[in-house]
């Protein structure tokens, strides 16, 4: 069984970036990995920068 990838939510406002869903936003497709997103990605509600996540699950 394949391990779902981690959701991450944004400690600024509370956005949650889930991997299942991808962010739309932003252009970033389902299936794509926190870890896997360009560095200057930032939360599509808020603009916080990546360090700004946390791990949610």
């Amino acid at each position: 069984m394949a391990m779902t990838p981690e959701r991450y939510i944004c400690v600024n406002c509370g956005y949650i970036y889930d991997p299942a869903a991808g962010d739309p936003m932003n252009e970033i497709p389902p299936e794509v990995a926190f870890a896997g997103l360009p560095e200057e990605w930032v939360c599509p509600m808020c603009y916080a920068s990546k360090d700004q996540f946390d791990p949610l699950d």
